[in-house]
């Protein structure tokens, strides 16, 4: 895509604070663009993930937060002390500066104003330093297919912004499997800036079959990368003693989870678990795999609809979260996996788990559901329509 005889510019924003999904979905979203002529600028704010040297964006990395639990009011900086002011002054002068460089076609707002109140204003800096330096940029949100059940007044902030700022909401799922509306209050004026793009799908990985390796037929145990998967870990490690023991099971630890509780975890394991740290070639694994048990996350649709395994999902859903609450039940109704739940009026004990897989490990591999996986594929059409559109006014 150009403009005026040059590539778009394209400029994303993305602050990951627990686990690292969004920088995940924000780095699919910028290499599908750049891939297909837009200029891309990705500029993370959350903790470093991985080296990005090589990646066909270019990437600014802001002086880093994150947070601890579920307490999202209080961020803290890399060495988990509490940020001093300087820190989001820098962030927020690095934002207006890039901005201005690069005076973008498109600004990309990973979450905000759906989430990431506390960090508004240097997402607000960005947009206006954007349209100072380019009036006719098109602002864009981009949201996962499931976002956190607001309270009624951050329903009305976030819409206010929506409507004075914002030209579209890029929505990486598909409204068939799982509409926004599941988990937002869409209304009318929303609905008309919804554009739903698919679910954001890595690349296939080319996997080994199910039958090959020494690792085949194990039950995989996964997390995504923060420590919010521990009790599901440990749920894994008492269920692992009820079921067969000559099953393997391999648990991967990610890098959120840390050093003391990893070896607390391998410790505890019986001889047939294997505790490891999370590995790259976990789409192998889960190829192999005769079942999967995973939380309920943005990406395990994907890994799970990619590898057509058996599968169980324990979706994380402490304190206000209901994200992964609403996307399990969704897969359970599309026949993806095996719901079940750690808090509520009933939550699932080890024998439960035990017996879900026992009956799991007993069933065919579920036939694969009808969800739209083509995001980086569309997304690249989509943004070329609407600068199209804002060219002609």
């Amino acid at each position: 895509m150009s403009v005026a005889g040059e590539p778009a510019r394209v400029l994303i924003a993305v602050t990951h604070l627990l686990g690292s999904g969004h920088l995940v979905r924000a780095a699919q979203l910028a290499r599908a663009l750049a891939e297909s002529g837009f200029a891309v600028t990705l500029a993370s704010g959350g903790m470093p993930l991985r080296d990005m040297t090589g990646e066909a964006f270019a990437f600014v990395q802001l002086p880093p937060v994150k947070v601890e639990g579920l307490d999202f009011r209080n961020l803290l900086d890399e060495a988990g002390s509490p940020i001093e002011a300087g820190r989001l002054a820098r962030r927020r002068a690095m934002l207006a500066a890039l901005a201005t460089t690069l005076k973008p076609d498109v600004v990309v707002t990973e979450h905000f104003p759906f989430g990431r109140r506390q960090l508004a204003e240097e997402f607000l800096t960005l947009i206006t330093a954007a349209k100072a330096a380019n009036p006719s940029a098109l602002v864009l949100a981009s949201v996962r297919d499931v976002l956190v059940t607001p309270r009624p007044d951050r329903i009305v902030e976030a819409e206010g912004r929506l409507a004075s700022l914002f030209d579209g909401v890029l929505v990486h799922g598909d409204r068939c499997f799982l509409p926004l509306e599941a988990s937002w209050p869409v209304s009318p004026a929303l609905a008309e800036r919804l554009h739903y793009t698919g679910y954001m799908a890595p690349p296939p990985v080319p996997a080994p079959a199910w039958a090959g390796g020494e690792d085949a037929g194990e039950v995989i145990v996964s997390g995504g990368g923060s420590a919010a998967a521990l009790p599901l870990f440990r749920l894994c490690l008492e269920a692992a003693l009820l079921c067969d023991p000559s099953r393997r099971w391999r648990i991967l630890v990610g890098k959120g989870v840390a050093e003391s509780d990893f070896a607390a975890l391998r410790q505890s394991a019986s001889p047939n678990v294997t505790v490891e740290r999370a590995r790259a070639d976990f789409p192998a694994l889960l190829a192999r795999s005769a079942l999967s048990i995973s939380q309920a996350g943005y990406n395990t649709v994907l890994d799970l609809v990619a590898a057509g395994r058996p599968a169980i999902v324990v979706p994380f859903d402490e304190g206000a979260e209901t994200e992964q609450a609403i996307r399990a039940e969704a897969m359970e109704k599309a026949g993806l996996a095996r719901c079940l739940r750690l808090s509520g009026p009933e939550p699932a004990c080890p024998a439960d788990l035990a017996a879900a897989v026992t009956a799991a490990l007993a069933t065919d591999a579920p036939a694969r559901p009808a969800i739209d996986l083509d995001g980086a594929g569309r997304v690249a059409g989509l943004l070329t329509r609407l600068l199209a559109a804002r060219a002609r006014g």
